[in-house]
């Protein structure tokens, strides 16, 4: 399939916090684009936590994300900022002497979706993870005005946080495109009352829909998970919000 240049779909996942699963869902919506015959990139433009492999240096993250896709970015692209301490990025670029430039991501961002039909990027831990002295990973997905799927982690006190990141993204100005609850706790109480809850709260205040419930699997399989998302759901909205978006910036006199 030939490259849909400027009219590539491209979307942000974050999550709840940390730890929830947010690059094995990642990894799911790259497999399940795959499927559907798309050629489909990973960006993950912020990764603390790198370690050396034959003289060039990896971060866990990065390498399942590529594993998931079938179109693969230079790493410099892919991962503009990879920090050697597995910390938050902001402690660990200061370790580092590295200051965080968004509009260098906001540029490889550009060229990525040259070169693909889809381009996942993954957020760093939470919505709000600090980056620098005022900018933190909200102002990373507004600067790539991009429409935003949250991973909601399945354990005790995910509503609230389910909320109020809801609450964020939408208070930034950016489109929560859905959500996917991801059982990262096989042994949580209630899952399916507290799925209920969440999915009632963010269609009614959001009208973002749940798209799909990820199974806690062992070992993790982003293939099996990806069977559980409604991808083709999913993929209606971006192409709604990108129209929307390319109607909205066309000159009067062109409308």
């Amino acid at each position: 399939m030939n490259s849909m240049s400027k009219k590539a779909l491209s979307l942000f996942v974050t999550g709840t916090d940390t730890e929830i699963g947010k690059t094995f869902v990642s990894s799911a919506l790259l497999r399940g684009f795959v499927r559907e015959g798309l050629q489909a990139s990973a960006m993950k433009p912020i990764a603390a936590g790198a370690f050396e492999l034959n003289g060039v240096l990896h971060n866990e993250d990065a390498d399942q994300l590529d594993a998931a896709s079938n179109v693969l970015l230079p790493p410099a692209m892919r991962t503009p900022y990879l920090l050697k301490e597995p910390a938050a990025p902001h402690i660990a670029a200061a370790l580092e002497n590295v200051t965080f430039d968004l509009s260098h991501i906001v540029d490889c961002h550009a060229q990525a979706v040259q070169r693909a039909d889809i381009v996942v990027v993954e957020g760093v831990g939470g919505f709000r993870v600090p980056l620098t002295a005022t900018q933190d990973t909200a102002d990373l997905a507004v600067a790539l005005k991009l429409p935003v799927v949250l991973v909601v982690g399945m354990r005790l006190g995910c509503i609230s946080h389910a909320l109020l990141t809801a609450e964020a993204i939408a208070a930034r100005g950016l489109t929560l495109a859905g959500w996917v609850a991801n059982r990262v706790d096989p042994d949580m109480t209630f899952p399916d009352e507290n799925i209920a809850s969440i999915r009632e709260h963010l269609a009614r205040e959001h009208d973002a829909p749940l798209l799909g419930i990820v199974p806690h699997l062992s070992p993790t399989s982003p293939e099996l998970a990806a069977e559980q998302l409604d991808i083709d759901r999913l993929l209606q909205t971006l192409r709604a919000l990108r129209s929307e978006s390319l109607t909205n910036t066309q000159p009067h006199a062109q409308r």
